[in-house]
């Protein structure tokens, strides 16, 4: 059975409290509960992180190779800053689908930019919590096909 990693970056462990007007009142636990049942439903094992430190992201994605058929990452801020984390991604060659609570591109000039596209299969952003499950979806049909 196929693998999925499904990493979360910084401050994304405060879910459902910090800021619930832009990235809602679902917790970060509530998301992996979801995301568990998508990937049973689809007859992938999952593996879900989260880590606000980017050197520990980078040590998940590297012991990803090998293990798991796939990423996916929501980067939090990291996405517009990290050069190490697109590096990383780089390197394992397993494809990443980049996922963002809020729609990345409709907000602060500085979110515009992501490190993490060049080297992503994808990006979906601006669906909330539906985003991981559409991210799911898109890897399993990637994995598959």
């Amino acid at each position: 059975m196929a693998s999925v990693l499904i990493l979360n970056g910084p401050n994304l462990n405060l879910l459902g409290t910090r800021q619930p007007e832009v990235y809602g009142k679902t917790t970060l636990a509530d998301i992996e509960a979801l995301c568990a049942e998508e990937t049973a439903r689809l007859g992938l094992e999952m593996q879900f992180a989260q880590s606000n430190h980017e050197g520990a992201l980078i040590d998940m994605i590297h012991a990803a190779r090998g293990q798991h058929a796939g990423i996916i990452l929501n980067a939090g801020a990291y996405t517009h800053t990290s050069i190490a984390l697109m590096d990383a991604i780089a390197s394992v060659e397993l494809p990443v689908v980049e996922v963002h609570l809020s729609n990345i591109h409709a907000r602060e000039s500085f979110r515009h930019t992501s490190y993490i596209a060049p080297v992503a299969l994808g990006q979906i952003c601006g669906f909330g919590v539906h985003g991981y499950i559409l991210a799911i979806q898109a890897l399993q049909r990637h994995i598959v096909s």
